[in-house]
C-alpha cells in the first residue's frame, strides 16, 4: 500500500532497489561491457548476409526503410537539449514574453496535455518525479542529475501501427519501431518548448536519463507486463515511451492499476519469443535474469541478453512480444480476445 492506503502500482524491496546504471542496459553493456556475450556487437552485423539469402521480409529495400525511419531520432539532437532550443532559421522574431502565471495546476495539465496530443502523444499522464526511477550515471559514466526545481514528470506514450508490428520480427516492423522513436524525439522537443515558452524548465527525454516504465506507470497510462513492458489499456504495449521533466506545476495522474491479474493466466508472449526470453511463471518475483535487470522490483524478469543476442541473428530489433500481446488492438482496433 502506498501513503493514500490505496494498493501500490509496483512492489518493491527498498532494502535492494538502487538507482540503475545506464551503461547496464543492453545497449550500455554492448559499448562497455567486456564480458557481456554481445560486446561491441551491432544487432546490423549480419543484415548484408541476411539480404543476400533472399528471405521473406528481409529485403534490402526494407532494410533501408528501417534504417531511414530513425532518422529525426538519431539526428535531431536538439530534441533532447536541457534548455531552450537557438539557432531557429526561421524569418520570424519571437516576442519577449513574461512566465505565463501558473497558479491553476489542473488548467496547466490539460494544456499540456492538449499540446502533447497535438504533438503526437497519443497518451499522456503526469506524475510527480520519484527520484528512484532516475539513473545513476548515464552511458558516459556521469552522473545524471535532474534539477531539483523539476518535480514532475510528463509522461507520453507515441502509438505504433499494430498492423506493421505484427509482422514482426521481420524488418517491416523493425521500421515501425524506428518510426516511432522518431516521432517520440518530434514529441519530446515540443512539449518542452510550449513549457519554455511558457517560462518554465523543461527537460525532455526518450529512453536517456530516468527509467520511462515505472513513470509511466506513476503517470497513470498502464502497467509492467510479464513481457517486461508497459501493458496500456488502449493500445498494449504497443507504444513506445518519452517524457518531460519540469518545474512547471501540474496535478499529478493517479497511478494505474496494473495488468498482472491478467499476466498470471496469459503466457502469449512467451510463447511467441524465439530467443526464450520471457518467463512463464505463475508469479513474478525478486529474481533477476540478467545484469540489465533493475534488482529490487516485483516482476517478471526478462533476459535482455537472450532478446538482444536474437536480434542480431535477426539483423534488427524484435516486437514478437508486442505483437502477440492481447491487449495489442487488431489492425481495425479491436484489441484480441484473452
Amino acid at each position: 500500500m502506498d501513503e493514500t492506503g490505496k494498493a501500490a502500482p509496483y512492489v518493491v524491496d527498498e532494502r535492494v532497489l538502487r538507482r540503475f546504471d545506464q551503461r547496464k542496459t543492453i545497449f550500455g553493456r554492448m559499448l562497455f561491457d567486456a564480458d557481456a556475450p554481445f560486446h561491441g556487437r551491432s544487432m546490423y552485423e549480419k543484415a548484408a548476409g541476411i539480404i543476400a539469402a533472399g528471405r521473406d521480409g528481409y529485403s534490402r529495400e526494407r532494410f533501408a526503410e528501417a534504417l531511414a525511419a530513425w532518422t529525426v531520432y538519431n539526428h535531431f539532437h536538439g530534441a533532447f537539449s536541457e534548455t531552450k532550443l537557438t539557432g531557429s532559421e526561421s524569418v520570424m522574431a519571437e516576442p519577449d514574453l513574461p512566465r505565463h502565471p501558473a497558479a491553476d495546476p489542473h488548467a496547466m495539465s490539460v494544456a499540456v496535455k492538449r499540446a502533447a496530443r497535438r504533438y503526437g502523444a497519443a497518451l499522456v499522464g503526469i506524475c510527480r518525479l520519484d527520484r528512484r526511477w532516475i539513473y545513476a550515471r548515464d552511458l558516459d559514466g556521469a552522473p545524471v542529475r535532474i534539477p531539483q526545481e523539476c518535480r514532475y514528470a510528463v509522461v507520453m506514450a507515441v502509438a505504433m501501427d499494430p498492423a506493421a508490428i505484427a509482422t514482426s520480427p521481420r524488418w517491416e516492423a523493425c521500421a515501425e519501431t524506428g518510426v516511432a522513436y522518431s516521432r517520440m524525439a518530434l514529441c519530446v522537443a515540443c512539449v518542452a518548448e510550449f513549457i519554455r515558452n511558457l517560462g518554465y524548465r523543461a527537460v525532455p527525454a526518450g529512453n536517456d536519463l530516468a527509467l520511462s516504465i515505472p513513470l509511466a506507470i506513476d503517470a497513470g497510462l498502464g502497467g509492467l507486463g510479464r513481457n517486461g513492458l508497459l501493458v496500456t489499456r488502449r493500445f498494449g504495449p504497443c507504444v513506445r515511451l518519452c517524457k518531460v521533466f519540469t518545474d512547471l506545476p501540474l496535478r499529478p495522474d493517479e497511478p494505474s492499476a496494473g495488468v498482472w491479474e491478467f499476466c498470471r493466466r496469459c503466457t502469449r508472449c512467451a510463447e511467441a519469443c524465439e530467443a526464450d526470453a520471457v518467463r512463464v511463471d505463475a508469479e513474478p518475483s525478486f529474481e533477476i535474469a540478467c545484469v540489465s535487470n533493475n534488482p529490487g522490483v516485483l516482476k517478471w524478469a526478462v533476459d535482455h541478453d537472450r532478446c538482444y543476442r536474437f536480434w542480431i541473428e535477426n539483423g534488427g530489433e524484435c516486437s514478437n512480444c508486442i505483437a502477440a500481446c492481447p491487449w495489442t488492438p487488431k489492425s481495425g482496433g479491436e484489441r484480441r480476445s484473452s
